[in-house]
C-alpha cells in the first residue's frame, strides 16, 4: 500500500481528531441536557474522526495520486507567513496581507498580480469588518 493523498490527508486529519479528542477528556462533559466545556470539543472530534476514518477508506479502496512534496512551495507558504508577521509588526496589517498574498499565490501553478489584488482587496474588507462590526483590535492603518 503506497502512501497517496487522500490516505496522508485521513490520517492528518485523524491525528488532529484524536489529538483534540483527548484534550477534550481532561475537561468535565457533563450530560446532554448540560454539556461541561469538554463535549462540544469532544463531539467536533468525534465527527472529525468519522470524516478522516472515511477518507482513509477512499484512500486505501480508489488509490489516487501519490504523495508528492515541492519543497518550493512549502518554503514560499512559510515565507509569505513570515512575511505577514514581520510586515504586521513594523508597519502596519493591511500591508501585510497584501505581501502574504503576493508571495503565496506565487506557490500557484498560474500567477496573475490581477487576481492578487482582488484577493488583497477581499481579505482587507474581511479584515475591516472584523475591526468595526467585531471589536477585534487589529492593526490596519
Amino acid at each position: 500500500m503506497t502512501l497517496n493523498r487522500s490516505l496522508a490527508r485521513g490520517l492528518f486529519l485523524a491525528a488532529v481528531a484524536l489529538f483534540f479528542g483527548l484534550g477534550a477528556l481532561r475537561y468535565p462533559i457533563g450530560r446532554m441536557d448540560h454539556a461541561g466545556p469538554g463535549l462540544f470539543p469532544l463531539m467536533i472530534s468525534v465527527l472529525l474522526g468519522l470524516v478522516a476514518l472515511a477518507t482513509i477508506v477512499r484512500g486505501v479502496v480508489s488509490g489516487g495520486p501519490g504523495l508528492d512534496f515541492k519543497v518550493k512551495n512549502i518554503g514560499l507558504i512559510l515565507g509569505a507567513l513570515c512575511a505577514f508577521s514581520l510586515v504586521s509588526r513594523f508597519l502596519n496589517m493591511s500591508a501585510g496581507i497584501v505581501v502574504m498574498v503576493f508571495i503565496a499565490t506565487a506557490a500557484g501553478s498560474n500567477y496573475s498580480w490581477k487576481r492578487n489584488i482582488a484577493i488583497s482587496i477581499g481579505l482587507l474588507a474581511i479584515a475591516f469588518v472584523f475591526q468595526k462590526f467585531l471589536g477585534l483590535n487589529l492593526p490596519l492603518l
